[in-house]
């Protein structure tokens, strides 16, 4: 009987440690996400504040006609940034994806470890 406590002990225990690095592997994963968006968050509010910045300062319609065309690549530039940033968060997600899977994994090659090791 004693035996079996221990087993359950030992099976606790490794689960706790297991769960624990699950979170912090999934907590390091959203602070990687978190950092590509808002760094890229902040590159685009910056083009696009100084966009609007010389929209503002553009006094005469020949300086709007102008602006139009970097406007365009302003809005063209945010929206590959974005599109970049989102193929980043999705390698981020695949690599935490792979780490948790390996960490699921690791119990059983360990007992199936054992059990090849076991005289038939």
């Amino acid at each position: 009987m004693s035996a079996q406590f221990t087993d359950f002990s030992s099976y606790t225990q490794q689960f706790a440690a297991a769960a624990n690095r699950a979170n912090r592997l999934a907590l390091e994963n959203a602070e990687s996400v978190f950092g590509v968006q808002l760094r890229t968050f902040e590159r685009n509010t910056t083009a696009a504040a100084g966009f609007f910045g010389e929209l503002a300062q553009a006094g005469a319609q020949a300086d709007l006609q102008a602006l139009l065309p970097k406007g365009l690549q302003v809005a063209r530039d945010n929206f590959e940034r974005l599109a970049s940033a989102n193929q980043e968060v999705v390698g981020l997600s695949l690599k935490a994806g792979e780490a948790l899977g390996e960490l699921v994994r690791q119990p059983f090659a360990a007992a199936a470890g054992k059990g090849e090791r076991k005289p038939r």
